[in-house]
Formats: C-alpha cells, sequence, structure tokens
C-alpha cells in the first residue's frame, strides 16, 4: 500500500507554483493525498494531518525550517523537495523525487534522521527555572537552526552574561551572540567564524558576533547543555516601533521576539527531534563541498 501524504506549499514560491501539479500526480501514481496545506500559520493540528504517515514540503531551507516548527508535534518524517535557492537541509530536487517517486511513496522504508531542534523561552527578570509556569515566561517557541540575541537598531554595543548548566561564564560585549544546532551550523553560525558541525554529532555551538575581545572564541557544548543568556546592556528605542528599534532574539532568521535589559533566553535541547528523509543518493559532506564549496581553493585567473 502506498504512503498517504500531507503536502505543505510555499505558495510565494514561482518555482513551486510551476511543480505543484506533477508533484501531486507523482503522490496519486504511486500513494496517497491527504490533505495540502499552505506554509503559512499556526502548528498543524492532529486532526489536519489525520491519516498521514509522510509530509512532503515544497520551497526550500527557509520552507523547511518553518514546517519543522509547525509539525515536529507531529512525529512524521518531512520529506523536503528544493525549489528554492540553495537547497543544503531540503536533501530532493525535482529531478529527484520524480526519479525515486516509486520507492519513496509505495511504502519501502525509508532513510530517516532525526535532527534536534531547540526549545527557547524568554523570562522577564534573570534566569527562567523548571519552577516556572507557562505563563510566568514572556515567550516560548522553538528553533531547527539557531538562535540569534542581535543588538538590532541603533546598534550600540549590548552585553550578554552566559551560564552554561547554571555555571557562570564569561559576559561577552559586542554585536551579539549565535546558538546553533549541527544542522544550522553551516548557516550564520558559519558566516560568523564558527565550527561547522556534522549533523550526527550531539552539541551545539556558540559563536560571538563582533565580540569585543579577541579571547572570546566560539565554543561547542553538549546538546543536553542549558544555555541561559541574560541581557546586561541592551539597545532600547522607544521612538522606533516594533523590532526595529532594539535588541531582539532571532530564530531561524524568521521569528523574532523584542527584549530589554535584565531579560533571559533560555536555550535547551527540544524532547521530539524533527525526522528528515534522507535522499539515498546524496550525503551530507557531498553537500558541504558543492553547495557550500568546503574548502574550495582561489579561483585562479588566466
Amino acid at each position: 500500500m502506498g504512503r498517504s501524504v500531507l503536502l505543505l506549499v510555499n505558495h510565494d514560491k514561482p518555482d513551486v507554483l510551476s511543480a505543484l501539479e506533477e508533484v501531486r500526480a507523482l503522490i496519486a501514481r504511486s500513494g496517497r493525498l491527504v490533505a495540502e496545506l499552505g506554509a503559512a500559520g499556526e502548528p498543524i493540528r492532529a486532526e489536519q494531518a489525520a491519516g498521514a504517515d509522510l509530509i512532503i514540503v515544497l520551497g526550500g531551507d527557509g520552507t523547511l525550517m518553518a514546517q519543522s516548527r509547525r509539525c515536529v508535534h507531529l512525529g512524521l518524517p518531512m520529506l523536503g523537495v528544493n525549489l528554492g535557492k540553495l537547497g543544503f537541509m531540503a536533501e530532493f530536487d525535482l529531478a529527484a523525487l520524480r526519479a525515486q517517486a516509486a520507492l519513496l511513496l509505495d511504502g519501502t522504508p525509508l532513510v530517516v534522521q532525526d535532527r534536534p531542534m531547540l526549545r527557547v523561552s524568554v523570562s522577564p527578570d534573570g534566569p527562567a527555572n523548571d519552577t516556572l509556569k507557562g505563563s510566568d515566561h514572556l515567550w516560548r517557541t522553538l528553533a531547527l537552526n539557531d538562535v540569534v540575541v542581535t543588538a538590532g537598531p541603533p546598534y550600540r554595543m549590548i552585553s550578554i552574561d552566559i551560564r552554561i548548566d547554571g555555571v557562570e561564564g564569561p559576559v561577552v560585549s559586542g554585536d551579539g551572540l549565535i546558538v546553533s544546532t549541527p544542522i544550522g551550523s553551516t548557516a550564520y553560525n558559519a558566516s560568523a567564524g564558527g565550527a561547522i558541525i556534522s549533523p550526527d554529532v550531539p552539541a551545539m555551538a556558540l559563536t560571538p558576533l563582533a565580540a569585543q575581545s579577541l579571547a572570546f572564541r566560539p565554543v561547542v557544548v553538549p546538546a543536553h547543555a542549558t544555555i541561559e543568556l541574560t541581557l546586561e546592556r541592551a539597545n532600547d528605542d522607544p521612538s522606533i516601533p516594533g523590532l526595529a528599534g532594539g535588541t531582539s532574539v532571532v530564530l531561524d532568521g524568521q521569528v523574532a521576539w523584542r527584549l530589554r535589559a535584565g531579560q533571559t533566553v533560555t536555550i535547551r535541547q527540544h524532547d521530539t527531534p524533527v525526522r528528515f528523509v534522507r535522499n539515498p543518493h546524496g550525503s551530507y559532506w557531498t553537500t558541504l563541498i558543492h553547495k557550500m564549496r568546503w574548502a574550495a581553493p582561489p579561483v585562479t585567473r588566466a
């Protein structure tokens, strides 16, 4: 019996719209389409995914990140079809889906790998703890790639007090700090000089943004660690409305919350990983070399 598919579609991408009819036909040929939903909106409810045993996401890496936050609680494997630019996380493109659709949808066992997500909360006064009720948190959500505390306009230096598993660490002053998962280590973290971490390594990376110290280096900590970031100094310009006028915490480059001095961002590994379908004809290291140009030599001109 073929697989039952929940199809999530980013309608903002023209390439997605042009491929949609073919993808529907591929699903109908070897499986069954349970429901088709847009890529925007609240977390998917269990009744919306009733009967599905596979989620196919049409878009790009950004779409796949957003749908991971939206669907992780369902526990279903997610197959990303890249119809965007880079396609680092979304391991299939339309040609690969076309070539492998029969095997992917006819019930043949899938190659599925779990990838950790981060649980992020903001508490009003100092470090959060397990005695805080849900209402005591100003904000709680999830991240797949990274959690970034960024200075924001008017771009004055901020200061962040770091604690790891309750132990006082350094205070970093600069433009902010990135906390990254392994799968997110090739994104903003890598651009800021952080280590690239194999997705199979249970870890998190802490990478400063323009730290005012030659001694503050990126550090990798265990995945089970609890990281607390308290804002000792933050940018806060009440004359600028919304998030545009001050320090914020930004998740996956998509979701943001305005921060004030004294507030704490607490980051832990989420209890439930997101489950990604791997392309059996690809590998992480091949993708890193060909799409990220890992260790590529300089281009020389004759």
